[in-house]
């Protein structure tokens, strides 16, 4: 006997569900396409053609609110949408609107010739704009629906990398990051994360990238992706090593980086300073009152292969406080380094009865605001 599913009915039924399944995976991968730029642009020129005549025959009909110029607007957004290929029918039809408004306004009733030259060189002008904005998208590989948030993504991202991970009881510790000029993206980065047995190690990494702007933000983006994941995986002596050589095999021009890195035990306060070319760090000795320099050695990253770097090894005990910076909060052109680094310790003292509740912002506020570098601070305090 024939089973219930070899049915005529039960047949149809389960070639409708399998067209039904391909229609929307169909669908699906075609939303997707266009999302990331990859789909067709059929329809949307389709529109964009659709309103050139209507922009057209407005224009023949309320030359006084509809003038000409009003052709850029789908120009405008052409180039935005459209591949350059499609941006070109565009253009077409543009121009075979804007002779026809010259023609059938100059034999009109009033005699009105609105399509001066200056139109013409207006709209010329913005469509030579979107033709260079479309071949920049297609360049690139960037739709328009995501190019407008990607700087966005790549701030947050680098800000998700720089967050601190939350500490054991007794602990505090704060980090804050100005980039130069107001922007948004910095080439200083932080990347930390507790390793070891129950996470009772801190490893932390402060770096400061050659350049400003765009340009070190795309390269710190990069770096503390990738030092965020020799974090934990290497011995605290292999870390810089491994790093330097990760610069090299880059091969940027600009490709040299500073670094400091904190490697201490959670249980004990007992800590490993490495450093690359960094400044060093200043530690508060709560028993005596004073604030001493903690300073490791080591080359420049991404200078030459087979660079060592030496630790120095130190201890915060109950109320100590250890304090890492880059060179845009201490360094001012014509005055001595030593005497940043004073005015940066004589600052914190105002905040040894708070515990550094919020110090690190407000150090970068009230001694390098408005600094043209990169500024960050890192701040461990143990209560």
């Amino acid at each position: 006997m024939a089973g219930r599913g070899s049915s005529p009915s039960g047949f149809r039924r389960s070639r409708t569900h399998k067209a039904m399944h391909r229609a929307r995976t169909l669908l699906r991968r075609s939303a997707v396409d266009y999302f990331r730029g990859g789909g067709s642009d059929w329809a949307p020129l389709v529109v964009l053609l659709l309103s050139v005549p209507l922009l057209a025959a407005a224009t023949l009909r309320w030359p006084e609110w509809c003038p000409p110029e009003t052709l850029v607007l789908p120009l405008i957004a052409g180039g935005m949408v459209l591949r350059p290929a499609s941006l070109l029918g565009l253009y077409g039809a543009t121009a075979v609107a804007l002779v026809a408004e010259t023609a059938m306004l100059d034999h009109g009733p009033r005699g009105e010739e609105p399509v001066t030259p200056g139109t013409v060189l207006v709209v010329g002008a913005v469509a030579l704009s979107a033709l260079l904005v479309a071949q920049f998208r297609s360049r690139v590989g960037v739709p328009w629906r995501r190019g407008s948030t990607m700087l966005f993504d790549l701030r947050e991202r680098i800000r998700a990398q720089s967050a601190l991970p939350p500490l054991p009881r007794g602990w505090h510790r704060e980090m804050s990051l100005r980039p130069a000029g107001g922007q948004s993206f910095s080439g200083d980065f932080v990347v930390a994360a507790r390793t070891g047995e129950g996470g009772r190690t801190l490893e932390a990494v402060l770096t400061d990238v050659s350049g400003k702007g765009m340009d070190a933000a795309s390269r710190s983006l990069l770096l503390s992706g990738a030092f965020g994941g020799l974090l934990g995986s290497l011995p605290p002596r292999d870390f810089l090593p491994a790093a330097n050589g990760y610069l090299l095999r880059q091969e940027w021009d600009e490709g040299f980086a500073t670094s400091v890195y904190l490697v201490l035990d959670l249980d004990t306060g007992d800590y490993q300073l490495f450093s690359a070319g960094h400044l060093p760090g200043v530690q508060l000795d709560a028993g005596l009152g004073q604030w001493r320099r903690v300073a490791a050695e080591g080359p420049l990253l991404g200078v030459w292969a087979g660079a060592e770097f030496e630790p120095v090894r130190g201890h915060l005990g109950p109320g100590d406080v250890l304090m890492l910076f880059t060179d845009g909060l201490v360094e001012r052109s014509g005055r001595d380094l030593d005497d940043g680094v004073d005015r940066l310790t004589g600052e914190a003292e105002r905040y040894i009865p708070t515990g550094f509740r919020g110090a690190a912002w407000h150090l970068i506020e009230s001694l390098a605001k408005d600094v043209n570098d990169d500024r960050a601070l890192l701040l461990i305090c143990r209560g």
